[in-house]
């Protein structure tokens, strides 16, 4: 590992476990220091343990829609860490899980106030805490659901294939200072996709050229890559990473 964000501070949500603490520990070893947050106070606290402690990670638990605790977030790893110079938006939910004829109108609300408004909150508070003036880099982590349609995942591609839009808009918007760019992993093994893999997951890797499913790392280290300057000529992009079953029109 490098140093290349040795000085820097990140914020990363949904971070206790899966993608999001795969993503804060590759930045840890990369020399950042790390504000961590999720839902769950437990998990979180765990997370900064396995980090190394408080002098590379810090934890607020709160909902990733809740502006309160955005800006309690912010302000924490401004005090703590000195800045806000890198952003994760990771933070995703897909509690209408289903045919779209079967979806629930509160549950699809719900998961465009966290899939979409809450990612451009979270950029709101930490430009307007930081960024605004030292620049900074924004990766959000978006889904290989929306590129594609995917069964049971419709409503939750939808919010991603908006997150995609988002992103541009806010590379226009706040170039050249601050960079934002998105990944879209296909699927990933973690807790929140296990019930797509669980059980025919040796079936499933013979669609993949790669012949694996990912594993969090994989988004980790793309994601600090972005987030580098050796991708410093990179914004408004969409990276898939997905083993290359797209290729296959998987």
């Amino acid at each position: 590992m490098t140093q290349r964000f040795k000085g820097k501070t990140a914020l990363v949500t949904g971070a206790s476990r899966g993608i999001g603490f795969s993503i804060a520990r590759r930045l840890v070893a990369d020399g950042a220091r790390v504000c961590l947050t999720a839902r769950k106070r437990d998990a979180l606290d765990a997370a900064v343990t396995e980090l190394g402690g408080t002098a590379n990670a810090i934890a607020v638990a709160g909902r990733a829609d809740d502006s309160e605790h955005q800006a309690i977030a912010v302000r924490r790893a401004v005090e703590e860490f000195g800045g806000v110079d890198l952003l994760v938006n990771n933070t995703g939910i897909n509690p209408a899980y289903g045919p779209l004829l079967e979806l629930d109108p509160a549950a699809a609300r719900k998961t465009f106030e966290v899939n979409c408004l809450a990612a451009i909150s979270w950029v709101q508070q930490a430009h307007r805490a930081w960024m605004g003036e030292h620049g900074g880099a924004i990766v959000n982590v978006s889904s290989l659901s929306a590129t594609q349609p995917a069964p049971g995942m419709g409503f939750y591609g939808a919010t991603k294939a908006m997150l995609n839009r988002i992103t541009q808009q806010l590379a226009t918007e706040l170039g050249p200072a601050v960079r934002v760019n998105a990944v879209a992993p296909g699927l990933v093994k973690t807790r929140f996709a296990q019930v797509l893999y669980q059980d025919n997951e040796d079936a499933l890797v013979e669609a993949y050229p790669l012949r694996r499913l990912g594993v969090p790392e994989d988004i980790g280290d793309t994601v600090a890559f972005l987030l580098s300057d050796e991708a410093s000529w990179m914004t408004g992009q969409l990276v898939v990473i997905d083993g290359g079953v797209s290729l296959a029109g998987g």
